[in-house]
């Protein structure tokens, strides 16, 4: 049992395979209950990472669950420092890290969302695409290019609600809690879960949900400035679980030396770390580097995932969820609910001729036929004589850019080119309520000077075995020397065949 303000409320206990035994409140288990967060349980976490490590079978339904439990030890962490915090607060944070990947879909991975979780976006990109190129603009495609996950989940979460729990939290249903929520609050966890609206001054305080003085806690579910939230903390805890990898950095010390503190700019309140576990944090972002590195970026995954696109795009306009197309349902909440990880198997079982290259491709999934030579260096520009092979091979087989994924690989700290630790601020032992910002010699000699790279991956469609002489790879060194040769000639500048410059590249 817990307590609320002198009411005894019957806590259930829920089993993780991370956190151990947790307590959720019985308005937070009514929400798991129900079908729209239920549908969670049919897509995985890792995507298409599934296909090359069997391990990462876990779904996003219990990393919702973390989220939530990892949210409210958190701020009831800050509570019991003295921050005014009551317990429809806690409530609603609770509420929106439960609820932060309803919106989340098929096959696709972290860092990216939607069936296939994140790059799902990458699928409403090519859908607006055909459609565009087929019927010509419509709201259907301008709304497919601006979908985002994030407010697909605040969709989501006013479908879940709509169905008795919004009107029990407005009209008094939850009085044996003595809980008695206002529209703001339901603002308030939409807020927390889509971020300021677009449309917000950088100025003027942007939230509806809560005052200026309780700003720190939009930073526990998804914290839009420094990335280091509960959300993160969980996926890699659970992530590294699964996949058997060791992960270093501690949510629980996070938890033990995190505290409220005055911006030293802005006219509101942070949460900042003890200066002492700066490098805790550095582990952090190190995780998910070296995850993202060897796991989310598996060159074999990519390949499984722009295949799926290309299964998806291809079954448009012939497979139907209920009465919906995929772009359609992407836009309905209602039928986005049914887009879960068996919409593959649900397309192979379909008996239309229109699907059956969509089959094809799905069958070269399920075979892992998927052509990806292991070659993975730096390309010098110093292998020109390999272009007049790579041009006579590539002329005979008369193959052309459709043949061909190219794909860009952005590996960082979570803050593009920047480091993400220069936006987080530290508190010292003799000044506990100021937050200070730490040069980085002030944590270690010894850290990174770069925190991002890029790799660039090229596949081929084609089921035949690439000849070994010359190499797929050598497409790529055509490229870069094509490329190489328009820079000089704009900038008036040669380039010596020895150079050891080059772009690193996976074919």
């Amino acid at each position: 049992c817990c307590e609320l303000n002198k009411f005894f409320v019957e806590l259930q206990i829920f089993n993780d395979s991370v956190h151990g035994h947790i307590k959720m409140h019985p308005l937070l288990v009514e929400i798991s209950d129900t079908p729209e967060f239920q549908h969670l349980r049919n897509i995985k976490q890792m995507g298409g990472i599934y296909y090359v490590f069997p391990g990462a079978s876990h779904n996003r339904f219990e990393h919702s669950i973390g989220v939530c439990h990892l949210a409210g030890e958190l701020v009831n962490s800050l509570k019991a420092q003295g921050q005014d915090i009551s317990s429809k607060d806690i409530l609603c944070v609770q509420i929106a890290g439960l609820c932060h990947d309803l919106g989340d879909k098929i096959y696709f991975s972290n860092e990216g969302h939607g069936p296939f979780s994140h790059l799902f976006e990458e699928v409403t990109m090519e859908l607006s695409e055909k459609l565009v190129s087929e019927k010509g603009e419509s709201e259907i495609t301008k709304a497919l290019k601006n979908w985002k996950h994030e407010e697909q989940s605040g969709k989501m979460f006013d479908l879940l609600i709509s169905n008795g729990i919004k009107d029990k939290m407005l009209h008094g249903g939850y009085k044996e809690f003595n809980l008695e929520f206002e529209q703001k609050d339901i603002d308030f966890i939409h807020e927390l879960i889509e971020g300021p609206p677009p449309s917000s001054s950088s100025t003027d305080w942007p939230y509806k949900g809560r005052s200026k003085e309780k700003s720190y806690l939009y930073e526990i579910v998804a914290n839009k400035c420094t990335g280091i939230d509960v959300d993160k903390m969980d996926y890699i805890s659970r992530d590294c679980l699964h996949l058997g990898m060791k992960s270093n950095f501690s949510h629980k010390r996070f938890m033990m030396f995190s505290r409220v503190c005055s911006s030293e700019k802005e006219d509101k309140m942070q949460i900042c770390m003890k200066d002492k576990e700066a490098i805790n944090m550095y582990e952090l972002f190190h995780n998910r580097y070296m995850l993202h590195y060897t796991v989310c970026h598996h060159r074999v995954k990519v390949a499984i995932e722009a295949m799926i696109t290309d299964a998806l795009v291809a079954a448009e306009g012939y497979f139907k969820l209920g009465d919906k197309t995929i772009s359609e349902a992407v836009l309905h909440p209602e039928s986005y609910m049914k887009l879960t990880d068996n919409i593959l198997m649900e397309i192979m079982r379909s008996t239309d001729k229109d699907l059956n290259y969509a089959q094809e491709i799905i069958r070269r999934i399920q075979a892992l036929q998927v052509v990806v030579q292991d070659w993975l260096q730096y390309i010098r520009t110093s292998e020109h004589a390999k272009v007049k092979e790579w041009k006579e091979w590539i002329n005979e087989k008369k193959l052309d850019e459709n043949d061909f994924i190219v794909k860009s690989v952005e590996l960082n700290y979570g803050k593009k080119q920047e480091n993400a630790i220069e936006y987080l601020r530290f508190y010292r032992k003799n000044q506990p309520n100021k937050s200070v910002k730490l040069d980085k010699n002030e944590v270690s000699y010894m850290l990174p000077k770069n925190y991002s790279e890029t790799r660039v991956m090229v596949f081929y469609k084609g089921l035949e075995e690439l000849p070994r002489h010359p190499p797929l790879k050598y497409l790529w060194v055509y490229l870069m020397i094509k490329e190489g040769q328009e820079s000089s000639e704009d900038s008036d500048e040669g380039s010596s065949e020895d150079s050891d410059e080059g772009s690193r590249g996976i074919v």
